[in-house]
C-alpha cells in the first residue's frame, strides 16, 4: 500500500487514496481535498509542500511510466507487477485455450496492448453458446494485469452519453454483449479506429481528448450479438470452446504467473507485421467464427434471392444469372417474402457492390412458373450480373444446407 499523500493540479487540491477492494488489493484514485482541511490536519506550513501540477493528462505507458510528463499529472495507472523471469506454463496453456490456432496472433495482441499502447488494434471478441469457457476468466486475468487500466462496462453503459468514467482506459471489456441497435454498432467501429473523442460527464461541458482504448467484447450470442457487413476489417472473432477441466484455482495460477508473463512478453519476439491501421491484416484475424456472424447478419430478403438465384443457376446449369431489380420483385412477391425495389437496389448496389449495365441489353430474364418452378426468359433491361462463385464465397452455409 502507498503512503497518502497530496497535490494540486492548477487551482485545486486532491488527496491520493488507496482505495480497499475485496480481492485485499487497492485502487489508486485522487479525491477533492478541502485547502482548510489540510491546514487543521497539517498545518499553515505544510501546504507549501504539496507537489503542483499545471493540469491532467492521460499517457499511457507501462515499460517507462511516467507520473510527472512536463509539469502535468498523468492518470493513466502503472502497471501493479514487475516483470521478473520465471514460469508460464499457465498463462500459455491458457492463452492457446482461448485463442487456438490464432495463439501465436493472441500473444502479439497481448504483446502489442503492454509494449505498444497507443497501437490500434481489432476489436477482439470471445462468443460461444457453451458453459464455463473460460472468457469471464480471461477478463479477470487482463484485469489483474492491467488493473486501472482495464474498466467493464454493460450494453447500457456503453450507450449512455457520459463516458467520462471510461474514455481514457487502455482495455474496455463488456460481457453479455446483445448490441442489436446499428448506432451502437457503428459507435463501437468509430471508437476502434479514431485518435480523438469527446469526453463527457455529468454537469460539464464536452471536452477532446485522446482517445487509445482498446475493446474486447464476449458473449454467448454467436450468431447475431452485433450488426456488422460481409466488409467489415475491423472484428477479431474467437469462438471458445468449452474447459475440459474446471479448476478452482485456476485464475490464482495465472496471476502468480504475472510477472513472469510480463518478462515473456518483454522478450518475446513479434511474428507479425504493421500491415494495417489495426496492425493485423483482415486474412491474419479472419475466423470461422466472424463468417458465421456475417453471414446470420444478412437479412432475411438478402438470403432468399441469394438462395434462388443459386437454385436457378443448379436448375439451368449455367454458372451466372443476369438480374434487374424488377425481375427479383416479381420472383419474390410471389412468395412470403415482403420487399419493395428500393431494397433490392441496395441489396444488389450497396450489399454485393454489384454495378449494372449502362445501356439495355438482351439478356435472359429470371422468372416463377405458374407451377411455381423458376426459369430463364428473353428480356432487356440494364440488368446485374451474379456468378455462382460469388454466392458460394459470401452465402456458403446457406448453399451447403440447400444443397
Amino acid at each position: 500500500m502507498k503512503k497518502i499523500s497530496y497535490i494540486r493540479v492548477g487551482t485545486c487540491y486532491y488527496k491520493i487514496v488507496q482505495i480497499p477492494t475485496t480481492t485485499g488489493n487497492f485502487n489508486e484514485t485522487l479525491v477533492p481535498w478541502n485547502i482548510e482541511t489540510l491546514r487543521n490536519d497539517h498545518g499553515k506550513a505544510f501546504i507549501g509542500t504539496i507537489k503542483k501540477y499545471d493540469g491532467f493528462t492521460c499517457l499511457p505507458g507501462h515499460k517507462e511510466f511516467k507520473q510527472d510528463c512536463y509539469g502535468f499529472y498523468n492518470t493513466y495507472s502503472p502497471l501493479p507487477h514487475i516483470p521478473q523471469e520465471g514460469k508460464t506454463e499457465m498463462s500459455l496453456r491458457f492463452i492457446e485455450h482461448i485463442f487456438g490456432s490464432q495463439m501465436e496472433l493472441g500473444l502479439d495482441y497481448l504483446q502489442l496492448l503492454y509494449s505498444k499502447p497507443l497501437q490500434m488494434l481489432p476489436i477482439l471478441c470471445l462468443v460461444s453458446k457453451e458453459r464455463v469457457t473460460g472468457k469471464t476468466t480471461f477478463l479477470k486475468w487482463l484485469k489483474a494485469i492491467f488493473d486501472n487500466n482495464l474498466t467493464y462496462l454493460t450494453n447500457d453503459n456503453f450507450s449512455s452519453q457520459f463516458n467520462a468514467d471510461w474514455a481514457n482506459k487502455l482495455l474496455i471489456c463488456i460481457d453479455e454483449v446483445l448490441f442489436n441497435k446499428e448506432e451502437l454498432t457503428e459507435r463501437i467501429k468509430y471508437l476502434s479506429t479514431t485518435d480523438f473523442n469527446k469526453l463527457e460527464a455529468k454537469g460539464k461541458d464536452k471536452r477532446e481528448v485522446e482517445f487509445f482504448s482498446k475493446f474486447i467484447l464476449c458473449s454467448n450470442n454467436e450468431d447475431n450479438f452485433i450488426k456488422i457487413d460481409s466488409e467489415e476489417t475491423r472484428f477479431w472473432v474467437l469462438k471458445v470452446p468449452s474447459l475440459k477441466k474446471e479448476e478452482t484455482h485456476f485464475l490464482e495460477d495465472l496471476k502468480a504467473e504475472i510477472p513472469a508473463f510480463l518478462y515473456f512478453l518483454d522478450q518475446r519476439q513479434l511474428i507479425t507485421k504493421h500491415s494495417t491501421r489495426m496492425w493485423f491484416s483482415p486474412k491474419e484475424i479472419s475466423t470461422d467464427a466472424l463468417t458465421n456472424l456475417m453471414q446470420n447478419n444478412r437479412n432475411r430478403v438478402e438470403k432468399e434471392l441469394a438462395s434462388m438465384l443459386f437454385s436457378l443457376m443448379e436448375t439451368c446449369e449455367v454458372d451466372e444469372i443476369n438480374v434487374c431489380p424488377t425481375d427479383a420483385l416479381q420472383v419474390l412477391n410471389r412468395t412470403r417474402i415482403k420487399t419493395d425495389l428500393t431494397q433490392l437496389r441496395q441489396i444488389l448496389k450497396k450489399d454485393w457492390k454489384l454495378s449494372n449495365q449502362d445501356n439495355s441489353l438482351n439478356y435472359q430474364k429470371m422468372i416463377m412458373w405458374q407451377e411455381g418452378g423458376l426459369g430463364l426468359t428473353p428480356a432487356k433491361g440494364r440488368y446485374y450480373t451474379i456468378t455462382k462463385s460469388f454466392l458460394l464465397r459470401y452465402f456458403s452455409e446457406e448453399q451447403k444446407s440447400d444443397a
